[in-house]
């Protein structure tokens, strides 16, 4: 039965590749993701650009993208002082950035990156929540995504 399926068909979407969590501490969170539930530590990097801390942990079929704040003046340190420690993002694989950017511009789609940058996943681009009841989407790149076990 072919439905439209909204802001989000024709993207290319493959897979959820990583959700991301705004936590106030790595280490502390580590003791539960890591230590408790026994997920292996993929990658661990600190972004300048972006304000954060982050870690990528194995969930077998996709990541965990845990992201904590190191400058008070970016959107994730605010992200956690307005909301707390929680759930901030969903991470979509799509087969080419570039498409999927311009098939959601075409649908007049709010983007809030119009071309795609380096990430610690691969090549990126973020969805502005409005656009997909509040939640803030972002997009990989297929060729560039980080893969489980790299």
């Amino acid at each position: 039965m072919a439905q439209e399926r909204g802001h989000l068909a024709g993207v290319g979407v493959t897979r959820i590749h990583h959700t991301g969590v705004v936590v106030r501490s790595l280490e502390d969170a580590y003791a539960f993701y890591r230590d408790t539930l026994s997920l292996r530590l993929v990658k661990e990097a600190v972004m300048e650009d972006q304000g954060v801390k982050a870690a990528l942990l194995d969930l077998g079929n996709s990541l965990l993208e845990l992201l904590e704040p190191i400058d008070p003046d970016f959107g994730i340190a605010r992200f956690l002082e307005t909301r707390g420690e929680g759930l901030h993002h969903v991470c979509l694989e799509v087969a080419n950035i570039n498409a999927s950017l311009a098939d959601l511009k075409s649908k007049n789609v709010e983007l809030i990156d119009e071309e795609p940058r380096a990430g610690l996943t691969g090549d990126i681009a973020f969805i502005h929540p409005k656009g997909l009841h509040g939640v803030l989407v972002e997009l990989v790149h297929a060729p560039t995504a980080l893969r489980i076990g790299e």
